[in-house]
């Protein structure tokens, strides 16, 4: 019966001229179509009052309502309909296939889509690795692995400029692709909702969404569903953990620029400064977020999310963990003969979570950001449907 529905839509798209749909967004279609007749997670968080403004689901719709779920899992657990039912619906599950098929279908450049299927944990590692042994062997022929009179200043070891030259083209190549990436998808989404222009107060209600992680309140502000079907807020808050330390560091990466160039101050700079206190608190911010989400994934109920998608997953928050234990690592052995080594192992954890930031999981913070402030401009506007009217 489901391959009939689906071969259905598929006929309609042909005709109609609109893109068909993949076997994933056939099957959120699906699930769409049977959530809007029963409507009982309507209150539980912004998909579904999206969901009702809805009568048919295209794929713009979708990969929509896709990104704007935050797969906490209170609607597979409220669902009277969730597998064993004949209807099988989960909805977390389905929305979290079609959102890994969007990060792959947005990216830019498009050959690179791939990269979000072979993106996983042991790559991650093995990449950090293979640049931090680069590193090592480097110092090694210079015979400044042992550290000598440094002082605690790294720069000794590698120079300012080497050190910019090397990481902005990467970072910044990061940045141009996620932008022209969720670029297009904002493209999309926006035809789908006849392109109502963005506003004032719909933005600021997107940001304070995005800010305060509403939507991993599971709809009743008691956070996220674990395996053994018991809630908590646990998710929610090493999720905040996660982004505000990165923000911490990337505010003190920030400032100590500001330092260099416009002040002239140049590093190291004292425990108590600026950017040494943000990056301390940003550190450990960090590492102790990627610690819990790593936990809780290890945790969650298995028809939570997409399985096949784990390894990106397990491998951008390892890369985060290792990013800050390491860069902690460093400052506390600053003035020892590890210095070196320490460096090296630092450098390469953050030039490779640089260079898979564009094709890991890190997309998802950015497109859903994007499905947010698309939610909060169409709710203001008057729905279409005009069910009732003669």
């Amino acid at each position: 019966m489901q391959q009939l529905e689906a071969l259905t839509r598929d006929a309609r798209a042909l005709a109609s001229g609109a893109p068909v749909l993949s076997a994933p967004e056939d099957e959120v279609a699906r699930q769409m179509q049977i959530c809007n007749a029963c409507r009982y997670c309507e209150g539980f968080c912004a998909v579904f009052p999206a969901m009702t403004r809805r009568l048919e689901f295209g794929k713009a719709d979708i990969h929509f309502l896709a990104n704007l779920c935050h797969n906490c899992g209170a609607c597979l657990h409220a669902c009277q309909y969730a597998p064993p039912h004949e209807f099988a619906v989960n909805v977390p599950q389905a929305m979290a296939q079609v959102r890994g098929q969007t990060y792959a279908d947005f990216a830019w450049p498009p050959a690179l889509g791939a990269l979000y299927q072979r993106n996983g944990l042991t790559l991650s590692l093995a990449l950090a690795a293979g640049l931090a042994l680069f590193l090592l062997m480097a110092l090694a022929i210079n015979g400044t692995l042992m550290g000598g009179d440094l002082d605690g200043n790294f720069y000794k070891l590698f120079p300012h400029n080497l050190l910019v030259g090397l990481f902005v083209p990467v970072f910044g190549f990061a940045v141009l692709a996620l932008a022209l990436g969720v670029r297009k998808f904002w493209r999309e989404v926006s035809l789908a909702t006849s392109g109502a222009p963005v506003n004032g107060p719909a933005a600021a209600e997107a940001a304070d969404n995005v800010l305060r992680l509403k939507y991993l309140g599971g709809g009743h502000g008691k956070g996220c569903n674990n395996a053994d079907d018991a809630w908590t807020l646990w998710r929610r808050r090493f999720h905040h953990a996660t982004f505000y330390g990165f923000m911490l560091c990337f505010a003190a990466t920030s400032v100590a620029t500001l330092y260099h160039y416009v002040l002239g101050w140049s590093a190291p700079y004292s425990m108590t400064s600026l950017p040494k206190l943000l990056g301390v608190s940003g550190g450990i911010s960090l590492l102790a977020g990627t610690a819990g989400l790593f936990w809780l994934n290890l945790k969650r109920h298995p028809l939570h999310g997409d399985a096949a998608q784990k390894p990106m997953d397990r491998g951008f928050i390892a890369l985060l963990f290792f990013t800050s234990l390491t860069g902690l690592a460093l400052m506390l052995g600053r003035q020892t003969p590890a210095l070196a080594a320490l460096l090296a192992v630092h450098l390469g954890a953050v030039m490779a979570l640089f260079a898979t930031l564009p094709y890991g999981k890190f997309a998802h913070g950015v497109f859903r950001t994007a499905a947010l402030l698309r939610h909060t401009v169409e709710k203001r506007q008057p729905t279409n449907l005009q069910l009732g009217d003669e």
